[in-house]
């Protein structure tokens, strides 16, 4: 008792309070207030995942998080790896990190229409952000990432709440793809009750940080300065990514090796959210927030390829699927109807 009591005590100390309000998880994950959340999660290093089948699941599950391209031409359709929004192999916080993830599902997504299990979740990431194909779940794939997800998260809560030389417990393949919000997963009794309290969905860290409304609207014309200032020389004056010796550098940002209509990233509220926190890499803060709003309009209003939903009407596919959203996509920009001429899946 006087161990639980402590790890309790250890647990209780961090500063999970802020986000004691419930997202609607109806809608897209709404952005934290950065500054009111300070945080320290850190998953446990690549060095310490176990020998085993289940070390070699995480193992495999990081190989084809950071290099997705091995899956070219049989589930990825462009020229990304999951690690382009999901910064530090999925562990940055403000970043769509997949420890944090892996913690809000199962849950309700309005683009399903469903309930998505975690691993239902990867796969829409291939359907869209990947532009590809979703591997079929009980996949080696999906398990795998399923796997490397849920050792991140298990392991950096273990260590934050005193329990560093605890093993991440071990899971079955069906349990993996579940997620950390299902009624059967596991915790740590310190680590369970405080995320009953504040519910597994409000991780501080998940999503992305709030950024403060355009004063007036983005304007992709401002954007394409603020995109040949700071962004053409990685992701090239086209937005075609570089490459070296054949293989991405520098991610695609639109044509067609880049995320689809139907990405999250699309929406010009998520690209400008994610461009202030984390561009240019590695430079921290660089932009203004209205520099960060103009040049997610400019970027999300060139074209690319097709949401997979389509059905031979834009119109009908843009009340459809994004209304309400802050996108281009059915939209009049410069005289183009934006997603009018985007290539149709074809891989």
């Amino acid at each position: 008792m006087t161990l639980l009591r402590g790890l309790m005590a250890v647990w209780l100390a961090f500063p999970w309070q802020a986000m004691a309000g419930q997202p609607d998880m109806s809608v897209e994950v709404q952005a934290q207030s950065r500054s009111d959340i300070p945080f320290d999660f850190e998953p446990r290093k690549l060095t310490s995942i176990p020998k085993g089948d289940f070390g070699d699941k995480v193992r495999r599950g990081y190989e084809l998080f950071v290099n997705t391209q091995q899956l070219k031409g049989s589930y990825v359709g462009n020229q990304l790896n999951c690690t382009n929004c999901h910064l530090s192999n999925g562990a940055k916080a403000y970043s769509a990190p997949l420890w944090a993830a892996y913690l809000a599902y199962p849950a309700f997504r309005a683009k399903d229409n469903r309930v998505d299990t975690f691993a239902e979740r990867v796969q829409g990431c291939f359907n869209y952000s990947m532009n590809g194909k979703a591997p079929a779940l009980n996949s080696p794939e999906v398990v795998a990432i399923s796997a490397y997800s849920y050792w991140m998260m298990m392991g950096g809560l273990l260590d934050k709440s005193g329990m560093a030389n605890t093993p991440v417990p071990e899971l079955t393949d069906t349990q993996l793809q579940l997620g950390g919000n299902d009624k059967s997963f596991a915790l740590p009794e310190p680590i369970a009750q405080k995320l009953e309290a504040i519910g597994r969905q409000n991780v501080p860290g998940r999503g992305f940080a709030t950024l403060p409304a355009p004063q007036s609207p983005p304007s992709p014309d401002q954007g394409r300065l603020v995109y040949i200032q700071y962004c053409a020389v990685c992701h090239g004056a086209k937005g075609e990514g570089t490459k070296m010796g054949g293989a991405p550098v520098m991610p695609a940002l639109w044509g067609d090796d880049s995320y689809n209509w139907g990405a999250g990233m699309h929406r010009i509220n998520t690209a400008a959210q994610f461009i202030f926190e984390n561009m240019p890499l590695g430079k921290s803060v660089q932009l203004t927030p209205g520099q960060a709003w103009d040049v997610a309009a400019y970027i999300n209003s060139q074209e690319r390829p097709q949401d997979p939903r389509f059905n031979g009407n834009l119109a009908h596919t843009a009340d459809a699927f994004h209304h309400g959203e802050q996108c281009f996509y059915g939209r009049t920009v410069d005289g183009v109807i934006v997603g009018a001429r985007a290539p149709a899946l074809t891989n």
